[in-house]
């Protein structure tokens, strides 16, 4: 009987992350099997990972806060297999314990890697390449892995066409193709067209490192649209990537030009950064997480006929947001709460968040205002502030900067990790929410896709603390300077140039370039990937309607990755999983012992594949 045959399309962590699944639970399978990883980029790492990047960039997770394996915690029906986490796998290849030959370059960054530093990408690359080597060898008898290193152009039944012209045979089919490329939509085409017309440069959306930004000259003025993790990547690709140079002096970070950087004027929605990463751990005892969002919570919220996201699921979000914190600020802090945390704990808990009585609580428990969790001041930091000139908003923004290093890297502000995990713990729960189709189509796409996946990134998904050391250091040398909130673009047809301006001071500044610092939202419909385009085009691949609004995503049912076609039928051997697909799934990697949503939908679609599989017709094969 011939071997059943699964394609794999991208092979990255989250494909690599699905394959060891497979073989984790391969004593569901019914003879043998091939897996064809399909993906121009190397397996495990893949595009985003992969080590031919630019060694200036970094992860924003601590090396010990990353890990492809299974752990005890996650709550899953296949097997558990642990593994190290990157910074456990670092320490045995350093000692010898673990067998790997590392890429040149990477071994003095391996020697001074703690738990708790920062790796580059190459390094992060390095570590999903042995993890990828691992799942091979642990592979059983009856799977063997064919590496296809192209891309996949189109699916006709069970037929694979590859960009190489080979034509593979796929009894089951996974895509897990990451964040989606998009084609510019009507705004952007319109900034792109005014560009042309002009002798401008636009860059819309895009992965930073993939984005050839060689076109900006040396003191160009640039507009930068985005604070976040795009904007970090961009800011030292544009600076230290041409020759600039920081150096460490008496009064701190200091960044000594090349002369080719061009000038960069930043805003944003908010106005500010990221908040940088914890420089700590917790100080006080365990967290109880969850303790108001739990899977009890969902399906308690899931009997509703209708939620709206701020009026329904907010509270309960903010209620454990703010147990996080203040179970950590009364754990490690005692000295500064004037009550005993039994007490404090069962009135929070019998209390509706942000009521009248609940501030009364708070304000009577923890006396200092500092040591009090505001979640739309931390929201909204800008909201209300108004200065006269750009140079008084730049000196107020680089006191708001030098407060989040020096509170994130004070222990005795260690509540705020508390609430940071509290974050992590509910981002692992809403995505069954969003499944329940319970929540209004605004509030889904709006609050849900687009609100609260800021919020979460802002506050608990920003970059290492030296990255913002460099944002100060640029500032301070006149290569970077901050546009505030609010911020707007016009286009000057007069002069043709683009104008970027704020809310936060009077003034515009007028430039050449304007530049998106993010990656582009998911759009099926403007999908850019070629494969995506005729599955779409054929109506075997649809976008997401929420109660009839779009969402931008692979249309996937969440309990089994199935793929849903353009009437709503879930096709039965073709699957998806990934941050753009209705399962709304965070990172293919994740912290050790948090029972990481990702590894519970690998194993649960690892599963219903072997299903597929093992009641494959074999005549068909």
């Amino acid at each position: 009987m011939a071997p059943a045959q699964l394609a794999i399309i991208g092979a990255g962590p989250r494909g690599v992350g699905v394959l060891e699944r497979i073989s984790a639970n391969a004593t569901e399978l019914a003879g043998e099997l091939v897996v064809h990883l399909i993906d121009p980029f190397p397996p495990g790492a893949g595009r985003i990972w992969r080590y031919e990047q630019s060694p200036l960039l970094r992860m924003n997770s601590m090396a010990e806060d990353v890990t492809m394996f299974t752990d005890e915690t996650v709550r899953i029906d296949g097997p558990v297999r642990p593994g190290p986490s990157l910074s456990e796998w670092a320490e045995g290849v350093r000692t010898g314990e673990i067998h790997y030959r590392l890429a040149d370059g990477l071994d003095a960054e391996l020697s001074a890697l703690t738990g708790r530093s920062f790796p580059t990408r190459r390094l992060a690359s390095a570590y999903l390449d042995w993890v990828y080597r691992t799942v091979l060898d642990a592979l059983p008898p009856t799977i063997s892995v064919v590496e296809h290193r192209t891309r996949a152009l189109r699916i006709d039944d069970n037929l694979v066409s590859l960009e190489n012209a080979e034509v593979l045979r796929a009894d089951a089919l996974l895509l897990t193709v990451g964040h989606l490329d998009a084609e510019p939509d009507d705004a952007a085409r319109s900034f792109a067209e005014f560009a042309d017309r002009h002798g401008l440069a636009y860059y819309p959306a895009g992965y930073t490192a993939d984005v050839d930004h060689t076109a900006l000259r040396p003191g160009e003025t640039v507009l930068v649209r985005g604070f976040g993790l795009a904007f970090v990547d961009l800011m030292l690709l544009l600076t230290e990537g041409r020759g600039g140079r920081f150096t460490e002096g008496p009064g701190g970070l200091a960044y000594h030009p090349s002369g080719a950087e061009p000038i960069l004027h930043i805003g944003s929605r908010r106005g500010v950064p990221y908040h940088a990463k914890p420089g700590y751990s917790l100080q006080g005892a365990p967290l109880e997480l969850p303790r108001f969002f739990g899977p009890g919570t969902v399906a308690e919220l899931a009997k509703a006929d209708q939620l709206d996201f701020f009026d329904d699921v907010w509270p309960l979000v903010a209620k454990e947001i703010a147990w996080g914190y203040y179970s950590e600020l009364f754990s490690a802090h005692p000295d500064r709460v004037s009550m005993n945390f039994t007490d404090f704990a069962d009135a929070f808990a019998a209390l509706p968040w942000d009521g009248d009585e609940t501030r009364v609580l708070v304000d009577r428990a923890v006396p200092d205002e500092q040591d009090r969790l505001d979640l739309r001041r931390l929201d909204r930091p800008l909201e209300g502030e108004r200065f006269d000139t750009a140079e008084e908003f730049g000196k107020h923004l680089r006191e708001y900067i030098e407060a989040d290093l020096a509170r994130r890297a004070d222990p005795a502000f260690s509540a705020d990790l508390g609430a940071f995990m509290a974050l992590l713990s509910v981002y692992g729960q809403l995505p069954g929410l969003a499944a329940t189709g319970k929540l209004t189509p605004g509030s889904q796409v709006s609050d849900l896709d687009g609100w609260w996946h800021g919020f979460f990134n802002y506050f608990a998904s920003g970059p290492p603390p030296r990255r913002l050391d460099e944002l100060l250091a640029l500032h301070q040398a006149g290569i970077v300077s901050f546009l505030g909130a609010g911020m707007r673009v016009t286009l000057d047809t007069e002069h043709g140039l683009f104008v970027g301006g704020g809310e936060s001071f009077p003034g515009t500044v007028e430039a050449s370039a304007l530049i998106e610092a993010r990656l582009p939202e998911a759009s099926v419909p403007r999908a850019a990937d070629g494969l995506l385009r005729s599955m779409r085009d054929a109506g075997e691949l649809a976008e997401e309607l929420v109660r009839g609004l779009p969402s931008g995503r692979i249309h996937t049912r969440v309990s089994d990755g199935r793929l849903l076609n353009a009437h709503g039928h879930a096709h039965p051997r073709r699957f998806s999983l990934g941050p753009h697909t209705s399962a709304r799934s965070a990172a293919a990697f994740t912290r050790p012992r948090m029972n990481a949503l990702s590894f519970r939908q690998n194993d649960a679609v690892a599963r219903e594949i072997l299903k597929v599989l093992k009641h494959t017709d074999p005549a068909s094969r």
